[in-house]
């Protein structure tokens, strides 16, 4: 046998890593009357900056990043809007937790 193949063998085996995916989505309707409006976009802005998670929501193909304000406003989003809310990182299901209770008790306006 060739010193070669004899060194296959005996070769330590390469680290195996794994790293788990914490990627969540939901699709949240818009409820409170005003829609996603400057207060309900900054309520959802700090919301979302308490975690460590990326927060994207959007329709149809227009996602945005949900840590602006700005953005948030550019969806355009009325009453009766359905956004998807994609949320990845190690707090995924705290934060998407939050953000679905925020869109349940309409942005802590009515």
């Amino acid at each position: 046998m060739a010193a070669h193949t004899r060194r296959k063998f005996t070769r330590r085996p390469l680290p195996f890593i794994v790293v788990a995916v914490n990627a969540l989505e939901a699709t949240l309707e818009i409820k409170n009357r005003l829609g996603l409006h400057l207060r309900a976009a900054s309520t959802l802005a700090d919301t979302v900056k308490k975690f460590n998670s990326t927060v994207t929501l959007g329709s149809g193909k227009h996602a945005v990043n949900a840590r602006s304000v700005t953005n948030l406003i550019m969806l355009g989003a009325g009453q009766g809007t359905r956004l998807k809310v994609k949320v990845e990182g190690p707090d995924a299901q705290a934060a998407l937790s939050a953000i679905k209770e925020l869109f349940e008790q309409r942005f802590n306006e009515e």
